[in-house]
């Protein structure tokens, strides 16, 4: 458990339209829901933003020592799942197989849980399928019948908003503004156009069970006001989504939750920003539309949510080629700093230095750093989790610091002697940032479980997959290059050079060695307004020709 942080956590409240400080229903516990997917296709960055904001907000809440109860749904039971799979069933008519709706929900739910999982993001406590909770949703549709906010047509069941006064206190709509819904065609027999179906009648070809109301099924929204009663109550502390989901789905999860119970509360509502492409709003007509599953097929999964920890959670998010390739680079230099640490903290070890400084005391600036990062973490995470103000700041000045520290310590380790001072300054000062750095990657989900050359491997293959080449080929190049170096050539190494650099590999020359790396390729266009993405320490002179290289200290 966390030592108690001396900054009170507040969350902004959509509900109040400000931040509030947190205080759950119950001291050291907290409740907290978040609307799942609709499974019927492989999810897209849309997806992928909404449930990184949420465990980060998870991972952080574990990280004051909250006891955290995560539901997190899936909808395996819709109109777009049901029009999914007749779909693929037309086209699948000629063959022996033939998925029903309940199984290409099941498929695209384990496809989710790969994303997630690669993604980093921690396993709720339950994942919920409406499938699995249709005796809650009947129960709760019973009950709102029961206390005159439903109504029975021809075997639907719709709310009716005019039965419930407070409807629209989350989106602050009024009622003449209301629509039907986003899922559903405007229906002549409701009382009111805005009612929404709690209950759908049974039509051919689709998934239904008994009801007192007929055979049928759960319309959208009342499946998360059940399955949360069910987890956690009809009183609990956070719920959460996109903000695309505060009208209809919430302002109708509300309406049904209260009507059902008259203690039914949520204490914060959380939303989260957009993610547009390339400053267009994500569509597949538009041919701007990502998957994850096709992000990460090109770029390391962490990648990606760096790149989605660089905005503030609430704010839209713009991805673009040229930001992932900057969330790639930042996420690589990351590992880079902390291998080279490990690595020289551990030869340390191995030369028997390390009983010398157990005392020693630390260097003031190193200790400001730490000191800073302590600081600057409890400070901005617990003013309503302000983590890409930490990623671009007190930790991107805490991994130059580790940097310089393990590159001077280098330095000394390669002389037959280690200075006296050198087990008084750096070394000590060094392993703390270290452990502070890791913990505060961890919480932001970027701390990887695998050894640090192992993610900076997969980087590198990625990169190589990006630019359509193989290790052996860019190894052949700096033989090549160098050969023409060496002839004086200066000319045509700088052409291989650039060559590669356009491809987003890097050729770095470090005393008499040239090794590789990836870079940021060079855009061909002006960039439009670009993301404030953090780039925590980008690769210096990647563009610096032979002829000035002979004049320039190698980039470290």
């Amino acid at each position: 458990m966390a030592e108690p942080s001396k900054v009170e956590f507040q969350l902004y409240n959509s509900m109040t339209k400000q931040k509030e400080i947190f205080r759950p229903k119950e001291e050291g516990k907290v409740g907290m829901y978040v609307c799942g997917v609709t499974a019927y296709d492989y999810s897209h960055i849309g997806h992928a933003r909404a449930y990184v904001s949420f465990d980060v907000l998870y991972r952080y809440l574990k990280h004051l020592g909250y006891e955290v109860v995560y539901v997190r749904n899936f909808t395996d039971v819709d109109d777009k799942i049901i029009k999914r799979a007749n779909e693929n069933r037309d086209k699948e008519s000629a063959n022996e197989f033939r998925e029903d709706a309940l199984s290409l929900s099941a498929r695209f739910c384990l496809e989710f849980q790969k994303d997630m999982d690669a993604l980093q993001c921690l396993h709720p406590t339950h994942e919920p399928r409406v499938s699995d909770h249709i005796e809650d949703i009947k129960q709760m549709i019973s009950q709102i019948i029961d206390n005159g906010c439903a109504y029975i047509v021809d075997g639907d069941v719709y709310f009716s908003i005019d039965n419930f006064p407070n409807y629209g206190v989350l989106s602050r709509r009024n009622l003449v503004d209301n629509r039907a819904g986003e899922r559903v065609a405007v229906d002549s027999r409701k009382r009111n156009p805005a009612d929404f179906a709690l209950w759908k009648a049974a039509k051919p070809e689709e998934p239904s069970w008994e009801s007192p109301w007929g055979p049928g099924r759960p319309g959208w929204h009342i499946e998360c006001s059940a399955m949360s009663a069910r987890y956690l109550t009809h009183s609990f502390d956070i719920h959460g989504g996109g903000m695309d989901l505060i009208f209809p789905h919430h302002e109708n999860e509300i309406a049904q939750s209260c009507a059902a119970c008259s203690e039914s509360n949520v204490r914060y509502w959380v939303h989260n920003g957009f993610v547009t492409v390339d400053d267009e709003k994500m569509s597949k007509s538009l041919g701007n539309f990502f998957t994850i599953r096709k992000v990460t097929d090109e770029y390391h999964p962490l990648a990606l949510r760096y790149f989605l920890l660089g905005m503030h959670y609430r704010s839209p998010v713009n991805y673009s080629i040229l930001q992932i390739n900057k969330a790639s680079d930042s996420l690589f230099y990351i590992y880079q700093t902390l291998e080279k640490c490990e690595t020289v903290l551990r030869e340390f070890q191995e030369k028997k230095v390390a009983t010398d400084y157990l005392d020693a005391k630390v260097s003031r600036s190193a200790q400001e750093c730490l000191e800073n990062l302590r600081r600057e973490f409890d400070i901005k995470m617990a003013d309503d989790l302000h983590a890409h103000v930490i990623v671009t700041g007190a930790l991107a000045d805490a991994l130059k610091v580790m940097n310089s520290s393990s590159d001077d310590l280098q330095k000394n380790l390669r002389k037959k002697q280690i200075p006296k001072q050198l087990k008084l300054g750096p070394v000590q000062p060094l392993e703390e940032l270290e452990k502070e750095v890791r913990k505060v990657l961890n919480i932001l989900g970027l701390l990887s479980d695998s050894m640090y050359s192992e993610v900076l491997m997969q980087l590198k293959e990625k990169a190589l997959q990006r630019a359509g080449m193989r290790e052996e080929d860019v190894l052949l190049k700096i033989k090549e290059r160098a050969e023409l170096r060496k002839a004086k050539k200066f000319e045509e190494g700088d052409k291989i050079r650039s060559e590669l650099t356009a491809k987003g590999i890097a050729l770095m020359d470090e005393g008499k060695e040239t090794i590789w790396r990836p870079c940021v390729p060079p855009e061909e266009e002006p960039v439009q307004k670009e993301l404030k993405t953090a780039l925590v320490e980008p690769v210096q002179s990647l563009a610096l020709t032979d002829q000035e290289h002979k004049s320039t200290p190698p980039a470290s």
